[in-house]
């Protein structure tokens, strides 16, 4: 091993950066370098971050191991003391060419984290490529204002900060121009954009910038939102824009208003309902998915079954599911515990009713033609970012970044089957 390998886990965001990070890696000359770009959003997602780096070692013992990410941001310490680990970078460092220039040179201290809290900007990073994907991800935003009482990424990504839109636009562009037929918008708190700009800039606003300054855009996408702190231009994006794709990622995270107010989040059942009742009425083939917490502490079963009527409620397809696990240092971790068995138990139907909701979803696309993009392997993406198997008559018919129309004519194993026209 020469050339630096990258190891994401966690969010879209995170991917992106990894790109950036192997780019500025790949200039510096640095080599037999593996970094690690962690996740902290859950205690489980930390202990998977430090089993990535354990396996890394044991792989390549002779490897320069840098870890970096949301985790080692929040516990520099914690992944200093793993004998495995040579450099720990803070999510600000991992950003900047120099770091890796340091890293190459040997110049750099074992441990560079500098306080997330007092970084005010967020600069757009221009990729001309994407490992391993055929869409490309831009960053608008980074960082998050509001403290979620369950939630410790503000501590690992700091204040809620814009990219300037010229920058988003000039970075679709960029992307566009290298063949990538669709771009996903990515942030922390993604419709937290813009406030921190001049101007009235917010998500809509720039939803509507790029897709009037790339016309040769034919797919644009966002990352989770928040639903209740969507604009009247995305509203309206929504509804008259074809190229702005009809699948939204809410976070959502319980379907209880008295746990909702327990997290501190911004919205209650009754919002995210009417929600998504007006975004299907301007956009009827929209689909939604949505993030949900399973056991957060004093939920009874009551309140769990809410959860569970919210998903039929609001009509999701697609259903992430995390148990909770408490965090040090959020206030959710104070508050009553619910046993992990009911916690395990509560997953475990919650993940049960996403495979229903996802495969009554998709059986009824049966017998349609719809726009699929292609990806790896014949496998492609409908405008709803359901998982097709693309057949074709020639095998360059569905080589990636292609978008073909399709007739899907089945449905096995978590994918639609289907036909390319052409």
């Amino acid at each position: 091993m020469t050339d630096p390998t990258v190891i994401t886990l966690g969010c879209r965001l995170n991917s992106f950066e990894s790109d950036v990070m192997r780019a500025h890696a790949t200039a510096s000359g640095i080599e037999n370098a593996i970094i690690i770009n962690t996740c902290a959003v859950t205690s489980d997602a930390v202990r998977k971050s430090q089993s990535a780096i354990r396996r890394a070692r044991r792989d390549h013992p002779a490897a320069n191991i840098i870890v970096t990410g949301c985790a080692a941001q929040i516990e520099p310490l914690r992944f200093a003391a793993m004998p495995e680990v040579d450099h720990v970078i803070g999510n600000a460092e991992k950003m900047s060419a120099a770091t890796f220039a340091g890293l190459a040179g040997g110049t750099t201290e074992r441990i560079i984290v500098n306080d997330i809290m007092s970084v005010r900007e967020t600069a757009g990073h221009v990729l001309d490529a994407f490992a391993g994907h055929t869409r490309a991800f831009v960053q608008v935003q980074n960082g998050c204002d509001h403290r979620c009482t369950f939630c410790i990424i503000p501590f690992g990504r700091g204040p809620s900060r814009s990219v300037a839109a010229g920058e988003v636009v000039a970075s679709v562009r960029r992307v566009v121009e290298n063949g990538y037929a669709e771009v996903v918008l990515t942030g922390v708190d993604l419709t937290s954009y813009g406030p921190d700009l001049p101007g009235e800039m917010s998500l809509g606003r720039l939803v509507k910038l790029v897709l009037k300054h790339v016309p040769d855009l034919k797919r644009l996408r966002l990352s989770s939102i928040d639903q209740v702190e969507v604009d009247r231009d995305l509203m309206d994006a929504i509804a008259d824009e074809p190229r702005l794709m009809p699948h939204l990622h809410l976070s959502m995270q319980s379907g209880s208003d008295r746990i909702l107010k327990r997290m501190k989040r911004r919205h209650s059942a009754v919002d995210a309902i009417r929600f998504c009742e007006v975004a299907r009425r301007l956009r009827p083939d929209i689909v939604f998915g949505a993030d949900l917490i399973a056991g957060f502490p004093t939920e009874s079963e009551d309140m769990f079954q809410a959860s569970l009527q919210v998903v039929d409620s609001c009509a999701i397809t697609y259903l992430h599911v995390f148990p909770y696990s408490p965090r040090p240092g959020t206030p959710a971790a104070r508050m009553p515990q619910v046993p992990r068995a009911a916690i395990k138990l509560r997953a475990a139907q919650l993940r049960a009713k996403a495979v229903d909701v996802r495969d009554h979803y998709m059986r009824q696309q049966v017998g349609r033609t719809v726009e699929v993009l292609m990806e790896q392997g014949g496998i492609g993406r409908t405008r709803q970012f359901a998982d097709v198997d693309v057949m074709a008559r020639s095998p360059a018919a569905i080589t990636p970044a292609t978008v073909l129309q399709v007739a899907l004519t089945g449905y096995r194993d978590g994918r639609l089957q289907g036909r390319a026209l052409a």
